[in-house]
């Protein structure tokens, strides 16, 4: 039998390190953009997938923000790109870049988009954690290389993301 401080589950009953987070988009004030994002742990790396409508066609940049709060109209309550340590905005290739950093999604020409990619930064924990973070579509594509921001545009679509069961 485990014994707990008050307020924690006995040690039998801790959690599981976290596999799977999920985001559900909904779209910013005057757009029609939704969509989910799952992330899946595998191995050292994470694994973004993404299924997104209601774009215009075209590139539109892609990234994780600082907060899972998506309550302004604009969506500018999410802050910035996550960015833990302090880098330069770059492409998802890059050593040297935010940790939200993942390019752009490209929208065919009915508006949807589908993007499937490994990522070598992001984290369920530590200071790259991405649990309660945002993510965010924008109108434009990101060029990957204008600070801070990759030029990006309006963000049409917001979400936070949250642990997913598993």
């Amino acid at each position: 039998m485990g014994y707990a401080l008050p307020g924690l589950p006995p040690a039998s009953q801790a959690a599981e390190p976290i596999s799977k987070a999920v985001a559900v988009l909904h779209p910013t004030k005057g757009q029609k953009v939704r969509g989910v994002v799952s992330f899946t742990r595998v191995g050292e790396k994470i694994r973004v997938v993404a299924d997104l409508e209601g774009l215009t066609p075209g590139l539109h940049g892609f990234h994780v923000h600082e907060y899972g709060d998506c309550t302004a109209p604009d969506g500018n309550s999410a802050g910035g790109h996550f960015n833990p340590e302090g880098m330069p905005h770059a492409a998802p290739t890059s050593t040297q870049r935010h940790a939200g950093d993942l390019g752009n999604v490209e929208a065919n020409a009915t508006g949807k988009a589908h993007l499937d990619l490994l990522d070598p930064i992001l984290s369920f924990e530590g200071p790259r954690s991405i649990v309660g973070r945002g993510i965010v579509v924008h109108a434009q594509a990101d060029d990957l290389k204008s600070q801070p921001a990759g030029a990006a545009g309006a963000r049409v679509a917001c979400g936070a993301i949250g642990i997913a069961k598993p």
